[in-house]
């Protein structure tokens, strides 16, 4: 029958009532910048993660701006992880910061703590760790230690997600979210905020979302358009309120995968490994590892199984990275992942079925 690896139809229909309405009163009033809608938003938020919300126009743009708002010195370095969507690098090279790379752990697939350690310089003024596929980056004691560098949490695909008695944007200074449509919190078209404790610095991103001003035509500082529309912050609050049940679906399909995947004898044989459950992790993705992945994916989209690689090529090899002087096997663990990681379909609206005829397809490519 197959099986997308997305399917945002059918969470539509969960909640297109009350999103319609949302969009009517927005279409009502004719006000499609900033405004109540964003602020609303922006309260609802701020409730749920416990922290500061500002609503700005996109994951990356989240980023951008949270960078600026720390005032890093032109060319210091900011550490981050090779095995990433390119923005969270991106964004600190276009910002005039210069990307350290360190290695991950082959398990959590995000940062190693001894590896960033190792990495941090007397040029080091930040570190981006990235919450990877819905799991938090475990850094240990590094985020509340008192003479760390600067810390924003790429929480792009992890709003939710927790470890300990905290969640994601309790850990670092500011935390950059994404509202692309794919995430667990998506909305209908680009979007972004960024969470932090600092009035100060809450103030001044708002400032540089709108050009630095903060009464009309008078700007205390340079900055950009970075505004969230009023018809995305209408959307995501009404569907703010499915997120935590979403994000429990999202659990359950990860463990029965697990389970699936243990009796089929895929993970006792080490044909693929499965990602560790988490019960702090929202899963954004559910990936799994398989040395013959290429072949794998083929097979899988041939029987119409959804499924994609979270990232093909890492980023101290992308070739606008050449110039800091990185090469094939200095992050050999991020390298291996590259070559290895396979998402499969874990959406809310996932059935047992479909996920037994996930399994099923896998175990048949084995012919197990």
């Amino acid at each position: 029958m197959g099986v997308p690896l997305l399917d945002l139809k059918a969470q539509w229909l969960t909640y297109k009532e009350e999103a319609k309405a949302a969009i009517d009163r927005v279409l009502e009033s004719q006000a499609f910048i900033l405004g109540d809608e964003v602020k609303a938003f922006e309260r609802a938020l701020s409730d749920y993660t416990g922290s500061r919300a500002v609503g700005v126009s996109s994951g990356t743009d989240a980023l951008l701006l949270a960078l600026w708002a720390l005032g890093l010195h032109p060319g210091a370095e900011v550490v981050t992880t090779p095995f990433t969507f390119f923005a969270t690098a991106g964004a600190i090279a276009r910002m005039g910061l210069r990307p350290v790379f360190a290695d991950i752990d082959p398990q959590t697939l995000n940062l190693d703590p001894k590896a960033l350690l190792a990495a941090i310089s007397h040029k080091t003024e930040a570190v981006i760790p990235v919450h990877l596929f819905g799991r938090i980056c475990d850094l240990g004691d590094f985020y509340a230690a008192p003479s760390r560098p600067r810390v924003i949490e790429d929480a792009a695909q992890a709003i939710g997600a927790s470890l300990g008695q905290k969640q994601a944007g309790q850990f670092g200074d500011l935390t950059a979210l994404s509202f692309f449509p794919s995430k667990n919190l998506g909305g209908m078209g680009d979007g972004g905020a960024i969470l932090c404790s600092d009035e100060a610095l809450e103030q001044r991103l708002r400032r540089l979302r709108v050009h630095g001003a903060e009464k009309r035509y008078l700007h205390q500082e340079l900055g950009g358009n970075f505004r969230l529309d009023a018809l995305q912050a209408a959307v995501l609050a009404v569907k703010l309120k499915h997120l935590d049940r979403w994000s429990q679906v999202r659990r359950r399909h990860a463990q029965l995968y697990n389970g699936l995947l243990e009796e089929k004898g895929l993970l006792s044989r080490g044909l693929i490994a499965a990602p560790p459950y988490d019960p702090g992790a929202v899963f954004n993705q559910y990936v799994i590892r398989a040395q013959d992945r290429d072949a794998l994916k083929a097979a899988l989209d041939a029987q119409g199984i959804g499924t994609a690689v979270y990232y093909p090529l890492c980023l101290h090899l992308q070739p606008c990275f050449a110039h800091l002087g990185y090469g094939p096997g200095d992050f050999p663990l991020a390298e291996a992942a590259s070559r290895e990681v396979l998402a499969l379909p874990v959406y809310p609206e996932l059935t047992e079925a479909q996920q037994a005829e996930v399994v099923d397809a896998l175990a048949a490519f084995y012919r197990i």
